[in-house]
């Protein structure tokens, strides 16, 4: 079979098969480009305004966290025409600004020994920026510890430990506060293990400077000279 009778034969295929698929096709490439229009109009006209409402409401929320307002933080203040964290979340909820209104929210609660609510908050946030999510961390940490939650403090403060390693001192001092944790629920070997890395990879930190005490008491075998 020459050349030309298969091109030709695979042309009258192709002819056939449009007149038949044509109006599925047109509908499929219709619905592509709508989506794709949608998409963009959705993010342009919906997704940025709310974004930059967001921040805007938000804000005056991060004013009041600076200065230790937390009450105004998590419900606002008619009299400054602050909304609060807890307004930012339910009206702009999915944005950027929400997400970090439930930091702010969990921070305050925690402030105000709000346990629960600091707990519930702080564990819907996120972020990619390692030095506020250790804080976050180590929040969470404080708030279960103070729950009575031990397990779940000393899972979270590893946690903050190993976010961002960079920031020895607070990596440390997490370290510090699960091991410090884990001695008062009788895990001294555990806790000893902790103390051992602060003075080998943080050395020179403050907790750094202070563990070889920590150390010593949990490695001394007790006898009959040892106090009860």
């Amino acid at each position: 079979m020459s050349e030309q009778v298969v091109e030709k034969d695979l042309m009258l295929q192709a002819e056939s098969f449009w007149k038949k698929n044509q109006k599925n096709i047109l509908i499929a490439v219709t619905v592509i480009a709508v989506a794709i229009g949608g998409w963009y109009a959705y993010g342009e006209f919906v997704v940025k305004p709310k974004e930059e409402k967001a921040a805007e409401a938000l804000y005056k929320v991060q004013d009041f966290f600076a200065k230790d307002s937390s009450n105004i933080v998590i419900n606002g203040d008619n009299a400054t025409g602050v909304k609060g964290a807890l307004y930012v979340i339910k009206t702009y909820s999915g944005t950027k600004s929400a997400n970090l209104a439930h930091y702010y929210a969990g921070v305050s609660y925690l402030k105000l020994k709000d346990f629960n609510n600091a707990i519930k908050y702080l564990k819907e946030f996120s972020t990619s920026a390692k030095q506020v999510q250790m804080a976050a961390y180590t929040a969470l940490g404080h708030a279960y510890a103070e729950s009575g939650k031990k397990e779940d403090a000393v899972d979270y403060y590893k946690k903050a430990a190993n976010t961002f390693t960079e920031d020895e001192n607070n990596t440390a001092e997490n370290l510090f506060f699960a091991g410090a944790l884990l001695e008062t629920m009788n895990k001294n070997k555990e806790a000893l293990e902790l103390y051992k890395t602060i003075k080998e990879k943080y050395p020179n930190t403050d907790r750094g400077f202070q563990i070889d005490k920590f150390i010593y008491k949990l490695s001394i075998e007790k006898n009959e000279f040892s106090i009860k």
